[in-house]
């Protein structure tokens, strides 16, 4: 088909300037894989905010953070870490995008750290059948790292939500939700904004979808996993970058606490090929690369759980080449 013929896919993001290359390599992937579309990007802070506009990426529309921000937001605020800032505000982003722009039938959320390898309309087709109104994913982990009691059964990674009665109704008990309690440990079977949406397909029973193609939405925690019972290489619409950080500008951290076998590890080669690619564009413009520093990552790190990790290959890093 014609993507000329296609209506415009909306996705919306936030990050800070932390995660600017990364967010860049969102919109990488899908400049590549899902024409037509549009991206509205939630400006965390003012730095990043100047350094999109510098950019200037195409079918982008940022977002500074004041525009968002309510009265009951600006009081939780205060109190909140920026991690727990960015939970909260994750339902806003939603209605941030249809107040813009009335006319939007429907909004994706993605994590920053996600990266397409194929087409999302893949996954979205399987949600315009279903005809609910929102459409959530699975962790899907593997049995060692389960982790759904603290984490929640559902990732708020890729989440679309139709721009209609409904669809609003869910926003707005998610965002009253978030408004309440947000944050970054489990208490009364809360954890940030995800652990609501366990509770989702029963209470809002007649408008959620659970996106069934687990194996086309991977991350460390379930990559090995399918890989390995599936038999095959896997050839997943995205790949959920959760824990890579950069730590400095020729040092990735690919991942920790999770073993990534080889056949896997093609996912974090392509990824930083787009990092590469982001970190020489920002040099080029004069914008410096934010890291978190190596120290700070690791202070509370004992050498016995670096031998563990190393021993058992549940970390790895990536040594980028020297720009200058």
């Amino acid at each position: 088909m014609n993507t000329n013929q296609c209506k415009t896919e909306h996705f919306c993001t936030l990050f800070d300037h932390k995660f600017l290359p990364m967010g860049m390599s969102l919109h990488q992937s899908l400049m590549t894989h899902a024409q037509p579309f549009h991206l509205w990007i939630i400006c965390m802070d003012e730095l990043v905010e100047k350094q999109l506009k510098i950019l200037d990426l195409p079918q982008v529309t940022s977002i500074p953070l004041q525009e968002i921000e309510t009265p009951e937001l600006l009081a939780v605020k205060p109190e909140r870490s920026q991690g727990e800032y960015c939970w909260t505000l994750t339902p806003f982003t939603f209605t941030a995008v249809f107040q813009k722009q009335p006319d939007v039938e429907r909004v994706t959320y993605l994590d920053a750290d996600l990266y397409f390898f194929r087409n999302p309309q893949i996954l979205i087709k399987e949600f315009e059948e279903s005809g609910r109104d929102v459409l959530i994913t699975e962790h899907g982990y593997a049995p060692e790292y389960d982790q759904t009691l603290l984490y929640g059964k559902f990732c708020v990674q890729f989440l679309t939500i139709k721009n209609n009665t409904d669809g609003n109704k869910i926003i707005q008990w998610w965002k009253n939700k978030c408004l309440m309690w947000c944050s970054d440990y489990l208490m009364d079977g809360k954890f940030g904004d995800q652990k609501y949406l366990d509770i989702w397909p029963i209470i809002f029973s007649k408008n959620i979808w659970i996106l069934q193609q687990k194996e086309n939405t991977l991350a460390p925690w379930n990559v090995t996993y399918f890989q390995k019972h599936l038999g095959f290489q896997l050839f997943p619409v995205f790949y959920h970058f959760h824990s890579l950080r950069i730590i400095n500008s020729r040092t990735i951290l690919l991942f920790y606490n999770y073993t990534i076998i080889s056949n896997a590890i093609i996912f974090y080669e392509s990824y930083c090929q787009s990092l590469i690619k982001n970190l020489k564009k920002m040099k080029e413009l004069n914008i410096p690369v934010n890291n978190i520093g190596f120290a700070k990552f690791f202070d509370d790190w004992s050498i016995k759980q670096w031998i563990k990790y190393l021993i058992n290959r549940k970390i790895r890093f990536k040594i980028l080449p020297d720009f200058d």
